[in-house]
């Protein structure tokens, strides 16, 4: 019983752990969709980490936080998309550089807050029949909020590309731009769009998860 419990304990922490890694997945799908690729997800996160905490510590309040980081997220995406769409440098190159400069810029920012505590976190949230479920329910229905919107957003997802003439658009961009434009799509204005939207989708995840968490 005593190793049931444990494996259940280790699943549950690892949908916690995981949740992160989903959220950035979940934005580098919406990038490449749109025909662009984002190797600078690591220095995005890094920096949405930074400022969703920074801003948690100066106004106590975890939303904020989380309000700041998604800012930081589309301003970083906007640098990308730039790059990318407007000037059209190297996808990768741009990618990488993106990365190199998250890592060392959030390094500087962070420094002075080596140490102090994040005043508020996202709490559990039980939900009622769920959370009471043997085995699926400590491992899936015992998070915080932000697990549970990575839930929704996967099956939001999947529905927006299968099933809306948006999400058959967004495709269309990554597939034939060519035949996007012929078929009066804006090539040019979807792809900054979509781009900020996954930058967005970056720092949702590292703000809360990385920091609010581990510090």
């Amino acid at each position: 019983m005593n190793d049931a419990n444990f494996l259940v304990s280790i699943l549950g922490a690892a949908v916690t752990a995981g949740t992160p890694i989903l959220y950035a997945a979940l934005g580098e799908l919406v990038t490449e969709k749109a025909g662009v690729i984002n190797l600078g997800v690591e220095g995005m996160m890094l920096i949405g980490a930074v400022s969703g905490f920074m801003a948690t510590v100066v106004t106590g309040s975890s939303w904020m936080g989380l309000l700041a980081a998604l800012v930081a997220g589309g301003l970083m995406a906007l640098i990308h998309a730039v790059l990318t769409v407007s000037l059209r440098a190297n996808q990768v190159v741009s990618g990488l550089a993106l990365t190199l400069f998250g890592t060392g810029l959030s390094g500087y920012l962070g420094k002075p807050y080596i140490g102090i505590p994040a005043p508020e976190s996202f709490r559990p949230l039980m939900i009622p029949g769920l959370s009471d479920l043997p085995v699926l329910g400590q491992i899936f229905f015992r998070h915080d909020s932000m697990v549970y919107l990575s839930f929704v957003l996967v099956l939001a997802f999947w529905f927006y590309l299968r099933w809306t003439r948006a999400g058959l658009y967004l495709q269309a961009l990554g597939e034939n731009p060519a035949a996007a434009d012929a078929l009066g799509i804006n090539v040019f204005h979807l792809r900054y769009f979509y781009i900020i939207i996954g930058g967005i989708n970056h720092f949702f995840n590292a703000s809360e998860h990385i920091q609010f968490k581990h510090t």
